[in-house]
């Protein structure tokens, strides 16, 4: 039996500037924007290439806007998607990898899948990871 995680709801606070932030800063295509009165909303948003979308909304979730903590966008070029999202105005951390003596900057020099990552938040707070896997030269 398959379990194929679809949907992540993202707790947020002001939904069309949630909106407008994941389409025209993160770069995520719009899938629903569907209304069911004036106490439920729902808003899925899909990133590039992920099988896996987010839902924001009214009415869709308890959670406090902003808790959602490191969720993660696996790329297979960092250096790349990085500068793909400060082109469209998004504030990402600068790129680093761990060491055996701790956190360095730059992306790993192996490129090595899983030990490449930037950050960077929503407006609400909720934080997300680029994290590289089968980067550039792997496949």
């Amino acid at each position: 039996m398959d379990f194929k995680l679809e949907l992540v709801l993202v707790p947020v606070k002001d939904v069309d500037r949630a909106k407008t932030f994941y389409v025209e800063k993160a770069g995520f295509h719009l899938d629903v924007d569907h209304r069911g009165g004036e106490s439920f909303r729902v808003v899925q948003l899909t990133p590039p290439g992920s099988a896996c979308s987010i839902t924001i909304g009214t009415g869709i979730t308890d959670a406090e806007p902003g808790s959602s903590r490191g969720l993660h966008l696996v790329v297979t070029d960092i250096v790349a998607a990085r500068a793909e999202l400060v082109a469209l105005g998004l504030d990402v951390s600068d790129i680093e990898h761990l060491t055996p003596n701790g956190w360095v900057k730059g992306p790993d020099p192996e490129r090595s899948d899983y030990n490449s990552f930037a950050h960077f938040s929503d407006p609400d707070g909720n934080t997300w990871v680029l994290q590289e896997r089968g980067g550039p030269g792997r496949s």
